[in-house]
């Protein structure tokens, strides 16, 4: 979670509030890291920490956004920002899809 913060704190964006939410409450079987944070101005934040040696390829997309949706139904509101960090290579369809769907990646 300190690399999280760390990196968003340096693009200015500070946290009144973070959450670790664990893969098992939504139902999932990845191995993700999943936060959802209170900005300072009231803004809830998705974010998603996925650590793999592999290329993150559409289907991943898809799962991302079942993930968010799963997310979104557990805590009852819709998030203003989806923030993705990953350490893998990214397919440029994946990264064209994941922008459409409005996601950051870091």
């Amino acid at each position: 979670m300190q690399m999280v913060v760390d990196t968003l704190r340096k693009k200015g964006k500070i946290f009144k509030k973070m959450q670790e939410v664990s893969p098992k409450d939504l139902g999932v079987r990845n191995r993700i890291k999943i936060y959802k944070a209170t900005d300072t101005n009231g803004y809830f934040w998705a974010i998603f920490a996925v650590s793999q040696k592999s290329r993150i390829l559409m289907k991943d997309v898809y799962k991302f956004e079942e993930i968010y949706l799963k997310l979104t139904l557990l805590f009852e509101h819709n998030f203003k920002h989806k923030v993705l960090f990953i350490d893998a290579p990214l397919c440029s369809k994946a990264e064209k899809a994941f922008k459409e769907a409005g996601w950051k990646i870091q």
